[in-house]
């Protein structure tokens, strides 16, 4: 698939087959695209944390609060995105220029890995609903989680979505 097709392909699975394994290697490809995205001073602050199996089960349940993510519990890999500390110099940046770097390292991060999930053939839908206490209790984590991917198989006949954006006009403006 060139990018295009991927970026056409991915979207936001809300039926996985739960029965489906995910393949170690897909993960790790997913991971790998996360490592090779860009950050601030290449400081990669966020860590990813694999929960697959009675985790990921446990995980998904605290993505479900108040009737959301109905489907997370289907999904059998969730990936928990957490901040970690800036390295010094883009720390230093952020100060200075009253800019969150650590955000925009983690959206870089997570679209590298979803679209490294779609060229896999796997679903994911980028979760920002869930428990961040008891998310961090029960993955060890001592930092702040921003968001939770869930990844798997789309259920068999889950259908390709039509995409809907603002028309290009309305996003783009050239000056000369």
């Amino acid at each position: 698939m060139n990018f295009m097709e991927i970026a056409l392909a991915r979207q936001s699975c809300r039926s996985y087959d739960a029965a489906r394994e995910v393949e170690q290697e897909k993960i790790e490809a997913m991971l790998e695209a996360a490592r090779l995205a860009p950050s601030a001073c290449n400081g990669q602050p966020y860590r990813l944390t694999v929960c697959r199996g009675e985790t990921a089960k446990a995980v998904a349940a605290l993505t479900m609060g108040r009737g959301m993510n109905k489907f997370a519990d289907q999904a059998p890999v969730m990936i928990v995105v957490s901040e970690e500390d800036y390295c010094k110099s883009a720390g230093l940046g952020a100060k200075v220029k009253n800019n969150d770097y650590r955000s925009m390292d983690i959206g870089l991060a997570v679209a590298y890995l979803t679209a490294e999930a779609a060229a896999q053939g796997l679903g994911t839908c980028i979760l920002g609903w869930f428990d961040d206490d008891q998310v961090r209790a029960l993955c060890g984590l001592s930092h702040p989680v921003r968001l939770i991917i869930t990844a798997g198989y789309p259920a068999p006949g889950d259908p390709l979505r039509k995409k809907t954006r603002k028309p290009m006009d309305e996003l783009v403006r050239y000056i000369d």
